[in-house]
């Protein structure tokens, strides 16, 4: 079996992985994770017992119950790369033997609910409402540097969506389904559709403020989009990376976003706060029972 380097999974001295800061029995084996470090503890104050709580630079985690539910909740910070190093060291506290560091040959998969906010780009889909993403379509280049394979289904959904959008600016999108086995408890109550993931808030969304930006018509392409019974129903800077390295690392992986903003209304949340507390209190309800 090969031995990881120091160079290449990086242990603190209390025995815990470098950037978010906890050792494998530390880590829940479900998990949520949510961009802003202060939303920790909006998730964290529903837990009947909180075992562990890190933090390290914007990586703040608390691992808990509620009732029998062992759950883990850390902020990943906003972007594809900061889902780079959650997903990959969240997975090496599983699944690599922190003592010989050496891959396990028993993989032990996780469930990994993002719980975020989100743009609608389609008009029914009202503000405060909330989203389970079917698929990660991503417009940054994360996935571009691992070997991510599409199904046949994605392959045909990708290829529609670069003839319909027309993007410049050498975006080479890419797309990953959902976990099925926890995709399916948050129907009911959701709206579920393809959540298009971007590398940044203002040119890669499509906003404009004192720059040009190199695809005006992002948004109305994006709110036009049909494939078949598929629609994009949201945007953000998460989903995509989410899903393409959980379905590589064997995990199952869900996004589920409050929608703050409806970009075709141009409407906004009047409460965003409370949004969030609607999104946590209905999500943690489903995850306890999952």
């Amino acid at each position: 079996m090969n031995r990881i380097p120091e160079s290449e999974l990086i242990i603190n001295n209390r025995g815990a992985i470098y950037h978010i800061d906890l050792r494998p029995e530390e880590l829940a084996d479900t998990v949520i994770t949510v961009g802003d470090p202060d939303r920790v503890a909006v998730v964290a104050k529903y837990f009947d017992k909180i075992e562990v709580q890190r933090q390290h630079r914007e990586f703040v985690s608390a691992t808990g119950y509620i009732g029998a539910k062992r759950i883990t909740v850390i902020s990943s910070g906003i972007g594809p790369d900061n889902i780079d190093i959650v997903l990959n060291e969240l997975d090496a506290l599983k699944n690599i033997n922190f003592e010989n560091r050496t891959i396990k040959q028993t993989h032990s998969p996780l469930t990994i609910i993002r719980l975020g906010t989100s743009g609608a780009l389609q008009e029914h889909i009202a503000v405060d409402s909330l989203v389970a993403g079917t698929h990660g379509l991503g417009l940054d280049n994360l996935l571009h540097f691992y070997k991510l394979q599409m199904n046949d289904e994605e392959q045909q959904l990708l290829q529609n969506f670069v003839a319909h959008t027309q993007l410049t600016g050498n975006v080479q999108p890419y797309i990953s389904s959902a976990g099925t086995g926890v995709l399916k408890h948050f129907v009911e109550g959701f709206h579920n559709g393809i959540t298009v993931t971007c590398p940044g808030f203002y040119g890669p969304q499509g906003r404009i403020l004192r720059l040009g930006i190199s695809n005006p018509s992002l948004v109305d392409n994006l709110t036009s989009f049909r494939f078949g019974n598929h629609f994009i129903s949201n945007f953000e800077m998460e989903t995509s990376a989410i899903y393409g390295l959980g379905r590589l690392l064997g995990h199952q992986c869900l996004s589920v976003n409050v929608i703050v903003a409806n970009r075709v209304r141009k409407e906004f949340s009047k409460d965003g706060a409370a949004a969030v507390e609607n999104l946590v209190k209905t999500c943690l309800g489903i995850i306890e029972k999952i």
